[in-house]
């Protein structure tokens, strides 16, 4: 499968203006992506036409300066300490004619390093491994200098989240509502033209100030439609004129690829579809127990399920850090990712937990384990019941709770209201900063609860190694302890499968790559 597939057409080609109009599933409230509340995949998506993105990625992971806002980034280690230098460019400005300065660098860094608990951001990651942001020769040149090294820098000023003007993120309430169902200052080739709450949509359109390249595109729509179904119809309808088709909806695909003129894209993408196991639930708590049930879960079975009719290479993943087509990818699965429901059967006995009738007791309590999906993802529902079919052969209970889906991360995954759960981890070209933020004790995005002392200092060498090579190395033996606590049962590499119209150019599945919003337009 390729890494990108986007119908390449050089910028000259392209028809100046047009309308293209595109769906999200989630409307945000708050519009600040640094803050925990605005860190959604949908807001970091709109952001894009509108922020500054400072570094930008390709589709093989590598990272560069992007000109329009920067004309040099550079790491140097030869103090002894890292220091990382922006040096920006002087025709970058906020839509409210400010410069953007070093001050916008430090801005960020005080409000979301974790020292002021009054700030929310969404992850402390790498802006905690910062000693200070100041000031070079000019405004425009930013020296920061790191207490530890951070072999990932330039993700950080990067997108999701992107740079924020300084006076509106410079104190916790700022931080928290001059963004909040508004977007007041922007920086990017496009501005808001519009945010509808009522039909909770965003227009934005050319901006008259921008110094790049000008946009092809007069204008784009962000309607919200909640559900795949219904966004694939708005297609089938004409009313967008591109679609995200989701594994597991092989019908989907089938009435995208009924469409007149549509034109379906496929990549890899840093995506991956996975079953998070509750490590502090009164029956998981025990090592040894997830054990048994990662033995019990044919994830075979479940990519099967999930990407039949898909058009796609069935193959399960084997690695929590690296995607398959990542130079960094090796399997570490071990035993623990073969089925072997014999092996779960001896260690489930071994725990005390003994075969009475249909399901096994201990202490006179049948284990039974709460499977919680979203209700309007039909394919989690199937997961579950696969899963419920595969761990009763083993004498384990599975109650398959269907919740809302507005409610499924906030209510339950957060809250850690569940015992087992499937959900799909949005990657990026920074496998690196995940490893800490979804694994290490305490973290944010550490939803089980894991904790162990040997992986907490495996990820803390990884993500402090700024060789390479060594950091992969590193980062692999993380992962083995990721595979032996149970943290996360990983199933497949998700496809990134676009339906888009034919004429849209530079357009669809990114892969690594981030969207040029200048080069993205119609051909007719």
């Amino acid at each position: 499968m390729p890494s990108i597939s986007i119908n390449p057409v050089p910028y000259e080609q392209v028809k100046d203006g047009g309308t293209l109009t595109l769906a999200v599933g989630q409307w945000p409230s708050q519009w600040n992506g640094m803050h925990i509340d605005g860190n959604q995949r949908d807001t970091a998506d709109m952001l894009d036409t509108v922020m500054p993105i400072m570094m930008v990625s390709d589709e093989k992971a590598n990272f560069t300066p992007n000109p329009d806002y920067l004309l040099d980034a550079k790491s140097d280690m030869s103090s002894g300490k890292q220091v990382v230098t922006y040096k920006i460019n002087p025709k970058a400005k906020w839509s409210d004619g400010t410069p953007i300065t070093w001050k916008d660098f430090e801005a960020a860094w005080k409000a979301n390093n974790g020292q002021n608990k009054k700030f929310k951001p969404a992850s402390t990651g790498g802006w905690d491994k910062m000693e200070s942001v100041k000031k070079g020769d000019t405004d425009q040149d930013v020296i920061i200098t790191y207490s530890k090294p951070d072999p990932e820098w330039m993700g950080q000023f990067s997108r999701s989240p992107h740079l924020m003007p300084a006076k509106h993120i410079s104190t916790p309430e700022a931080y928290e509502k001059d963004y909040l169902q508004k977007i007041p200052v922007t920086a990017g080739p496009f501005k808001v033209e519009k945010i509808d709450e009522a039909t909770k949509t965003l227009t934005v359109v050319r901006d008259e100030n921008w110094w790049g390249k000008k946009p092809k595109l007069e204008r784009i729509i962000f309607r919200t439609i909640e559900t795949p179904a219904a966004q694939v119809n708005a297609f089938a309808n004409g009313e967008l004129d591109a679609v995200e088709i989701p594994p597991g909806s092989p019908a989907d695909l089938k009435r995208a690829k009924e469409v007149p003129n549509a034109d379906i894209r496929k990549a890899f993408a840093p995506n991956w579809r996975h079953i998070t196991v509750n490590n502090q639930s009164e029956f998981l708590k025990d090592k040894s127990v997830r054990h048994a049930v990662a033995y019990a879960i044919n994830r075979e079975v479940i990519a099967q399920s999930d990407l039949k009719d898909m058009d796609w290479p069935i193959a399960t993943l084997n690695n929590h850090v690296y995607m398959a087509n990542h130079k960094g990818y090796q399997d570490n699965s071990g035993d623990l990712g073969k089925y072997n429901p014999e092996k779960a059967k001896q260690l489930l006995d071994a725990a005390g937990w003994k075969q009475e009738g249909e399901y096994r007791k201990k202490d006179g309590k049948e284990f039974a384990l709460k499977f919680v999906v979203p209700a309007g993802v039909p394919y989690a529902k199937t997961e579950g019941e696969l899963v419920q079919a595969m761990l009763k052969e083993v004498g384990i209970k599975i109650n398959i709770s269907a919740v809302p889906d507005d409610k499924f991360f906030t209510d339950y995954i957060i809250d850690g209201d569940f015992d087992l759960v499937p959900f799909s981890w949005i990657g990026t070209p920074l496998p690196l900063s995940g490893l800490q933020q979804i694994y290490k004790t305490g973290s944010e995005s550490n939803f089980p609860k894991g904790s162990d002392p040997a992986l907490d200092a495996a990820i803390e060498a990884a993500v402090t190694e700024m060789d390479p090579e060594k950091a992969v190395q590193k980062a692999n033996e993380a992962d083995k302890l990721i595979w032996d606590m149970v943290h996360t049962i990983p199933l497949y590499q998700r496809p990134q499968i676009e339906a888009c119209k034919k004429t849209l150019a530079n357009f669809g599945s990114f892969g690594y790559k981030f969207k040029n919003w200048t080069e993205i337009g119609f051909t007719a």
